[in-house]
């Protein structure tokens, strides 16, 4: 199942909090890639933050492998996890109906 995602920095966090942590997140971030868990990774244009892509059983499945990243650890970030399914609507193209 893919799952989005979203991050969100905890209120009154500071950039020199993050600092500390960052070699480390980057670490994490590449062990669940070549796992095959965390599939995609971008930044946000319009407000600071990550967006994920991972393809995990379920949701819980996510939230546990976004809970070893160290700055979740830290309390510095969270995440909104949002589970996707297909789109069917494509398959409208083929149908018999008018």
């Amino acid at each position: 199942m893919k799952i989005l995602a979203l991050e969100v920095e905890t209120p009154g966090s500071t950039a020199e909090q993050f600092q500390s942590h960052l070699r480390a997140e980057a670490r994490r971030v590449w062990e669940l890639y070549q796992a095959g868990t965390l599939r995609e990774i971008y930044f946000r244009q319009d407000w600071p933050g990550a967006v994920l892509i991972l393809e995990c059983a379920n949701a819980d499945e996510a939230r546990d492998a976004l809970a070893t990243l160290p700055l979740v650890q830290a309390g510095l970030i969270a995440f909104e996890i949002i589970p996707l399914q297909p789109y069917p609507g494509l398959a409208r193209l083929f149908s018999e109906e008018p």
